[in-house]
């Protein structure tokens, strides 16, 4: 018997329709004429290894939605595989773009395989019925329940990176006990400044707003930068959950953050340290292979629903980059 005899043919969403639905954002969160506010993720349940949470972690019960193009997604993605847990929580993609109907399951990136959804916000409705909020990635799926466990990003990686050790690699360690409180630290300024820069320097409702929103991004680049002159990764010689949130920031300036928000005239790789590091990261494949420059390069060419016009901007071009050269940062390990 053929597959197409047995199996039921995947569920797809309709194509994008910006006429109908108009752009993702107003009424989500995201509008014109105010400062860049990030939404609240309401979904803030937490995996648990002895299960004290409510959701214990158990391989094959958990399922993450994300996107190739968001940043916060890619998060999970790279712990998921640092950690190696493929086979522990499995993971699918939406379709890069969408309309005022959010993500969606689209060919593609292929069918949702838990649910069969056509749109994430779905899950949500299935979580919290006649939820009205942002329909965000990522998210966590509990198949157990039925419903999302959580969609706040800054908690993910950590429960990924700490709480399924039994299944998972537990020579990468990202998030070390001796550590966490200045991970924590460097965690919250690189949120505010850099991982969340872009958003509020697209935001900015008044010139004064717009330069010194930049200039916060910037100075805060620099400083990174020179914290790397002399040590490999954040915290020296050790990979750490740091060093996972900034990155996926730094992939996306060049293509897409800078144009869009028009930081800086100051690209990636005019940075003498930030550049190899990105590269030296890139050479990694949970980095590599989580990683579709395609998928977030659009965005340097086009106006989110968040940004205002108000404020006199620099210009910046899209500006692509080699990121297969050697970074010659595998001496800073041996220092």
């Amino acid at each position: 018997m053929t597959q197409s005899a047995t199996a039921p043919a995947p569920r797809y969403a309709s194509p994008v329709d910006l006429k109908t639905y108009g752009e993702y954002g107003p009424g989500r969160g995201f509008s014109h004429g105010q400062s860049f506010q990030r939404p609240r993720y309401r979904f803030q349940g937490r995996i648990t290894a002895d299960g004290a949470s409510g959701y214990p972690a158990e391989p094959g019960r958990y399922h993450l939605y994300i996107a190739w193009g968001c940043p916060w997604a890619q998060r999970t993605a790279i712990v998921r595989k640092l950690k190696r847990l493929d086979e522990v929580v499995s993971l699918s993609y939406v379709d890069d773009e969408r309309d005022g109907r959010g993500w969606a399951f689209r060919e593609r990136r292929g069918p949702d395989p838990v649910n069969g959804f056509t749109f994430l916000a779905e899950a949500y409705e299935a979580t919290e019925p006649g939820y009205d909020g942002h329909v965000s990635v990522p998210v966590l799926w509990d198949r157990q329940r039925g419903k999302i466990v959580s969609n706040n990003f800054p908690d993910l990686t950590i429960d990924l990176g700490t709480q399924f050790e039994a299944w998972a690699d537990t020579s990468v360690e990202l998030y070390p006990q001796p550590l966490r409180d200045e991970i924590d630290a460097l965690n919250e300024r690189v949120y505010e400044a850099v991982n969340n820069g872009p958003y509020r320097v697209a935001g900015a409702t008044t010139q004064e707003e717009y330069e010194d929103l930049r200039h916060r991004m910037t100075g805060l680049l620099d400083e990174l930068d020179q914290r790397l002159a002399d040590r490999r990764y954040l915290f020296g010689s050790q990979l750490t959950e740091s060093d996972v949130r900034l990155w996926p920031t730094l992939a996306r300036f060049d293509l897409g953050y800078n144009p869009m928000a028009r930081v800086s005239e100051r690209p990636l790789t005019a940075f003498g340290n930030l550049w190899p590091y990105a590269r030296d990261l890139y050479s990694r494949p949970a980095f590599r292979d989580t990683t579709d420059f395609s998928a977030f390069s659009g965005l340097g060419r086009a106006k989110p629903s968040f940004r205002n016009d108000g404020p006199a901007r620099i210009m910046v071009e899209p500006a692509g980059a080699d990121w297969d050269a050697p970074s010659g940062r595998e001496r800073l390990s041996r220092a």
